[in-house]
């Protein structure tokens, strides 16, 4: 028995440059994601993933790098998740000092 043959005129499956670049952009969003820059590398890479998808389903299989393209939104999530946690951390610790602070008139101990 041989193996199937693929048709002389289907195209060599190709490897997607803008798939790693979403994975590249990934690894930036979830390095930079606890001092907030991480949002927009993560969104550039979320919109770029859109796009390779986009393009691999026009492709029809001949579109390589999904892979690369799924662990590169997984981090970039990951880095607005760390960019939103730290927004929420610097909130409550703003809070938290405003809260321990002496507002108002401070009076003498024997003052009613």
């Amino acid at each position: 028995m041989t193996a199937p043959t693929r048709h002389p005129m289907d195209p060599e499956p190709a490897p997607s440059t803008k798939a790693r670049a979403v994975f590249a952009l990934g690894v930036v969003a979830l390095l930079t994601g606890a001092l907030v820059g991480g949002v927009i590398p993560a969104t550039v890479a979320l919109v770029l993933a859109r796009q390779v998808r986009r393009q691999a389903y026009a492709a029809g299989g001949y579109l390589l790098g999904a892979a690369w393209v799924r662990r590169g939104e997984r981090l970039a999530w990951a880095g607005i998740v760390l960019a939103l946690t730290a927004l929420v951390v610097a909130s409550i610790a703003g809070l938290l000092h405003l809260a321990g602070t002496t507002g108002g008139q401070d009076f003498d101990s024997n003052t009613d």
